[in-house]
């Protein structure tokens, strides 16, 4: 699974447009006060966390994107989204 492919299953699974950021994929204006996000890390590899209270808690990290989408999105919908769209 790819970002752009993240994007469609969190929304398809119900998760409000604000709730999460991807960089470059899938951003809100104004920048909501909480959410969850998925970034390009500063090694390289990628990190999944949550924003909250002005501050970025990075809480995995991941070599491919791929692992990482599919921690996200397990994460965000408790494993109930389907992930081969």
């Amino acid at each position: 699974m790819n970002r752009e492919q993240l994007v469609t299953a969190l929304l398809d699974a119900g998760l409000a447009t604000g709730s999460f950021q991807i960089p470059g994929v899938h951003e809100t204006t104004p920048l909501p006060t909480d959410f969850w996000f998925l970034r390009s890390g500063a090694d390289g590899g990628w990190e999944v966390g949550a924003f909250e209270r002005g501050r970025f808690d990075t809480r995995a990290r991941f070599d491919t994107e791929s692992a990482a989408t599919q921690w996200m999105l397990t994460t965000l919908t408790g494993g109930t989204a389907d992930a081969t769209r």
